[in-house]
């Protein structure tokens, strides 16, 4: 699949992206030249398809992660990656840790368990762009310390898909 430059898939990030950043078009992931010697990555979620995350919130954090030179995945929709059970959600999960910033923790644990790709609880923190901030976001994507913050309770992959898979009650 060809390879794109973001400013052209609509991220509406009026940031300078370092020349060596990409975009695959089947997954929409931003990556950036920069690494930085922190153990966790930075995943980052548009929210494209739901729209439930207020637009000032996803600019800000965006142009932020843009102008911070560290290193982040930026992906279109975690929730259209999960329904597709997108492989590349694997990559996301795997590492030492990851700060994620989306929606609320629930949905996104779940989110990668339906994809049958669960995270570690103990080695992931989310930021709810949905009720937190822009300030508090990039506070907290920028913090050095990784605070787990995942609901207690095992999700596995046959369980998620079970519940998925129940016909609706008529």
């Amino acid at each position: 699949m060809p390879e794109t430059n973001l400013m052209s898939i609509s991220f509406n990030c009026n940031c300078q992206l370092p020349t060596e950043s990409v975009v695959r078009a089947s997954f929409l992931v931003y990556r950036s030249a920069i690494r930085m010697s922190e153990s966790h990555r930075i995943l980052y979620c548009n929210c494209t398809y739901a729209q439930v995350v207020p637009r000032e919130v996803k600019e800000a954090v965006l142009k932020n992660l843009c102008d911070s030179n560290v290193a982040f995945d930026a992906v279109a929709d975690l929730c259209e990656m999960s329904a597709r059970r997108d492989p590349a959600l694997k990559r996301l999960a795997q590492g030492e840790g990851v700060k994620i910033a989306a929606c609320y923790p629930r949905a996104v644990k779940w989110l990668f368990a339906v994809a049958h790709d669960p995270v570690a609880t103990e080695k992931t923190e989310v930021l709810n762009m949905r009720v937190q901030g822009s300030e508090a976001i990039c506070a907290g994507l920028f913090n050095s310390q990784l605070t787990p913050n995942l609901p207690e309770g095992k999700v596995t992959a046959g369980k998620a898909t079970a519940l998925i898979a129940e016909p609706a009650p008529s």
